[in-house]
């Protein structure tokens, strides 16, 4: 497996074409998509997991619907910046995903990015908890993606 740095992401994919994120959770698959320019990230879908094949399928499928060229997967060190098991399942699925298909990919540090998005839910838009629940996955995969383009674009 091919893991890129955000830099060599950015060298490798052909201009003018989005990018998806990824938030790896243990049920669902929050997706968020970039615009053609990498300045901003949207949330897109959330995938409900079932068996990877199903799931690798569905983001691939996504990626060829938005035209996109690469992937950022959020990465959940733990706090003293080690790597989990969490994190070690979000690199076995990238590897997996490698070999169904070639696709570019870049992981993203996200620590606390649930924790920020929940909190923002909560704070600034008085969202219920099951309302919650039903954007945080994807909302979150906008967060890890618009980290890196924050990144990338200085």
């Amino acid at each position: 497996m091919t893991v890129l740095t955000l830099e060599e992401l950015a060298a490798q994919t052909p201009p003018n074409t989005p990018w998806l994120g990824l938030d790896l959770g243990e049920k669902t698959i929050g997706v968020a998509a970039s615009d053609a320019t990498r300045i901003i990230a949207s949330p897109l879908q959330l995938i409900r997991k079932t068996k990877f094949t199903d799931d690798a399928n569905a983001v691939l499928k996504l990626m060829d619907g938005r035209n996109a060229s690469g992937l950022v997967i959020g990465l959940p060190l733990n706090m003293d910046g080690t790597e989990g098991p969490r994190a070690q399942s979000c690199r076995a699925f990238a590897r997996n995903l490698q070999r169904l298909r070639a696709v570019p990919v870049t992981f993203q540090d996200e620590r606390l990015s649930t924790t920020a998005v929940e909190r923002f839910l909560i704070d600034e838009l008085d969202l219920t908890r099951k309302r919650r629940s039903d954007v945080v996955d994807r909302t979150a995969a906008a967060w890890i993606l618009q980290g890196a383009l924050d990144r990338l674009n200085g």
